[in-house]
């Protein structure tokens, strides 16, 4: 069991965040309405196969769940989403 730092992730549209070894990585990718964001969440990946998918949320939400990872949402907006990991 390892000992993560809280950090703060900042991500534009199309921008990518690892979560931690061993995990998956993330991609914003705006929001698809008014009321609802979209997170990708990209599985696994070698030269050019791979396999990733989208996540759906209401903006009102507040914690996320990917891959075993919490993710608290400070701000979301079309251009941009703020975690806290």
């Amino acid at each position: 069991m390892g000992v993560y730092v809280e950090q703060t992730i900042v991500l534009g549209v199309g921008d990518g965040h690892h979560l931690r070894i061993g995990k998956d990585h993330i991609v914003y990718a705006g929001m698809v309405s008014g009321d609802v964001f979209s997170v990708i969440q990209k599985k696994w990946e070698f030269f050019y196969r791979g396999y990733s998918w989208n996540l759906f949320f209401p903006k009102g939400r507040n914690e996320l769940r990917i891959d075993g990872v919490n993710l608290i949402v400070e701000d979301v907006s079309p251009d941009r989403l703020v975690l806290r990991a």
